[in-house]
């Protein structure tokens, strides 16, 4: 059956750009657009789509306010349309409860295919995310004994991406601000917004949150937050950035950080792998493993989308499956 979707943006020429781009797809029907948030609320009884897309800057009412009425009387699954411009209202509409979001393109002609698909996978995903066959059971790992292993924890990599933005304030902001170690992160994000996000983390962080810039020295008790559209990786005491082809699709890549940080921290690093689609960072917890460091998946309940985890926990790398609150907590009583 197709999925139902509803097009919310003041814009006569983006409204038709996306019904154009999406008009072939075959999983997905659009069912009408609106001009701004007090139509689109008013349409959703009427046309009951399963999915929303939404404009961040509207007149009459705003992409903030309308997610917050979707979401707590449809909740329905939103996607955000979101320039360069408004990076911290899209991390805002990301922390409200939005799936995910879509960067506008300043020119459409320049990547048409690369957006299309971008659109059409998220808005699939946020339908089917809980339709998906868990079968992480059959892999659950068994616990390693910590005290066995003398394990000395000496640095902290994390992956994320669909879900993530919220999920990494949560976490980093349960983190005492004498941690003890740096902390490295990937999160799936153009340019520009992840200034934003280490801004807002920074905010709600007791430790010091920074986008991450090439040769920059790496210190204890710092999170580093990849810059979108940047590989970021470890090199002696020195975060490198570059712009190597992306891989999974993706560009930060979960798995260049963790193969470089498993290379430097060998037995002394923690993995974490948070909620996302697809299957990036999972062979960079292979390598974390084969040089005896310890990993962590998110579990499936408190995931946006269970991918990037469940394809580690396939793969037989994974130490513990945890919630996202227990992360946190593990995370103290392992550096403790």
């Amino acid at each position: 059956m197709a999925i139902r979707l509803l097009i919310v943006d003041d814009s006569a020429f983006m409204r038709k750009i996306i019904s154009d781009m999406l008009k072939d797809v075959k999983e997905i029907t659009i069912v009408g657009t609106a001009r701004n948030g007090k139509d689109a609320l008013e349409m959703i009884p009427k046309l009951k789509p399963d999915v929303v897309s939404l404009d961040v800057e509207m007149p009459i009412m705003n992409g903030i306010k309308t997610l917050e009425i979707i979401r707590e009387k449809y909740k329905l699954p939103v996607i955000m349309l979101s320039s360069n411009t408004n990076s911290e209202i899209t991390i805002e509409a990301l922390e409200k409860g939005a799936f995910d979001f879509i960067e506008k393109p300043t020119n459409i002609n320049d990547n048409f295919d690369e957006l299309k698909n971008d659109l059409a996978s998220k808005i699939i995903a946020s339908v089917l995310q809980r339709r998906d066959v868990d079968d992480s059971k059959t892999h659950e790992p068994k616990k390693r004994a910590i005290g066995d292993n003398k394990l000395q924890i000496k640095a902290i990599a994390i992956g994320a991406s669909t879900g993530g933005p919220k999920a990494l304030v949560s976490l980093i902001k349960e983190l005492p601000s004498d941690i003890g170690v740096p902390i490295f992160i990937v999160q799936h994000m153009p340019a520009g917004f992840t200034t934003s996000l280490a801004s807002r983390m920074d905010m709600e962080s007791k430790l010091k949150v920074v986008e991450a810039k090439d040769d920059m020295v790496i210190e204890k008790n710092v999170v580093y937050l990849a810059p979108g559209d940047y590989h970021m990786t470890i090199d002696n005491k020195r975060i490198r950035l570059d712009k190597r082809e992306k891989i999974n699709g993706v560009r930060p890549s979960v798995d260049y950080l963790f193969e470089s940080a498993a290379e430097i921290y060998t037995n002394n690093l923690l993995g974490i792998i948070l909620t996302g689609m697809g299957k990036d960072g999972s062979r960079g917890m292979k390598r974390i493993k084969e040089l005896n460091g310890y990993n962590i998946a998110q579990d499936k309940e408190s995931s946006t989308i269970f991918g990037m985890p469940q394809s580690a926990i396939k793969l037989g790398v994974i130490d513990e499956i945890l919630s996202l609150n227990e992360i946190s907590q593990r995370i103290i009583e392992l550096l403790r």
